[in-house]
């Protein structure tokens, strides 16, 4: 029993000490003055309106449906033809 909860506090302290390593050259990152201004471009969404895309509903509904009534013939190739 000893053991095994010695196994665990070892394994919690070695994630600890990973999740902090993997976590430093974050933090340690510089950050710009307060005083500068960040400038920001737009991103290009020139190429984002087709039916996997658009979503007015927050899913893409379009694509979804077309992708749900694809499945069958994917699945069964005798049922698409």
């Amino acid at each position: 029993m000893r053991k095994t909860i010695v196994r665990g506090v070892a394994v919690a302290t070695l994630a600890a000490v990973a999740m902090a390593a993997a976590a430093l050259p974050a933090s340690a990152a510089a950050a710009p003055a307060e005083d500068e201004v960040v400038i920001v471009d737009e991103p290009d969404t020139s190429d984002l309106h087709n039916v996997y895309t658009v979503a007015p509903l927050g899913v893409p509904v379009f694509g979804l449906i077309r992708s749900v009534a694809g499945v069958p013939g994917k699945i069964l190739p005798s049922v698409g033809q």
